[in-house]
């Protein structure tokens, strides 16, 4: 109880200072483009309703989500099978290594173009930035699986998928998840780059329609709502990597008390 008491400050203790330090620097503000934080915080329920919750955050999160899903299945898969052949892995990382330097919002046009202006769209540029990370940790961390334990599993029969799932994907799942997480920031910036594309809704359009409307303090407030969600994502995404990953940190653990 004491540890998760301590964690818990630890976590909220530099956002706690953040908002003191910019509620006292902007308390006295008049500028209409840098408001006191207490004006954007008393707009705060007034902006964001339950009705709009359903409206713009609800359809933001679902479009992540899906295109961070449809990223991660790729990036696993491709990743996996790269990693796996030396004669694959030497075909395609010259296309990689140029499909890589590609920003993901210059892509946003040429996808719409193909993809409409809707939700499939949105999905796709969310993927088509978040496949990067996953996909080149994942062939990294496959390639680093331990050679004498690749021999060991071969000399007892255990091949196929078994050997993928107990050894190659276990071995590199550190890695994996290493990719996972930065494909998320990746992934709630391009939500909003594409929200910001003939979009109807989300958390991207609503900030930039406050914007043009020069509701500047209703605008400070989406950002906020931007914050909030990356937190909420992030401390989600630690819960699932401890849960999953449990068996890693318990060695990194271990291995630091031995002496």
């Amino acid at each position: 109880m004491r540890r998760l008491l301590l964690r818990t400050v630890f976590v909220l203790a530099l956002p706690v200072l953040l908002l003191l330090a910019w509620w006292f620097a902007s308390d006295g503000s008049t500028d209409v483009y840098w408001p006191p934080l207490r004006t954007i915080l008393k707009t705060f329920p007034d902006v964001w309703t339950a009705d709009r919750l359903r409206t713009d955050v609800f359809p933001s999160v679902l479009r992540l989500a899906a295109g961070y899903a449809l990223a991660a299945a790729v990036g696993v898969g491709l990743g996996t099978l790269i990693g796996s052949s030396r004669r694959v892995r030497a075909v395609c990382e010259p296309v990689l290594e140029f499909l890589r330097a590609v920003p993901p919002p210059v892509l946003v046009p040429v996808i719409m173009l193909f993809a409409g202006i809707g939700d499939t769209m949105k999905i796709v540029v969310i993927a088509s930035g978040c496949v990067w990370p996953v996909l080149l940790n994942t062939v990294e961390g496959v390639r680093a699986v331990d050679s004498v334990m690749l021999e060991t599993a071969r000399s007892y029969g255990i091949t196929g998928v078994t050997r993928l799932r107990h050894l190659v994907l276990r071995s590199a799942s550190p890695q994996i998840f290493a990719g996972l997480r930065q494909a998320l920031s990746i992934g709630i910036i391009l939500m909003v780059i594409s929200e910001m594309f003939a979009a109807s809704d989300g958390i991207g359009f609503t900030v930039v329609q406050f914007q043009r409307s020069f509701a500047i303090p209703d605008m400070w407030t989406g950002i906020l709502v931007l914050g909030l969600l990356g937190f909420l994502l992030s401390v989600v995404f630690q819960l699932v990597e401890r849960r999953v990953l449990g068996w890693y940190h318990g060695l990194r653990a271990s291995t630091r008390r031995t002496p």
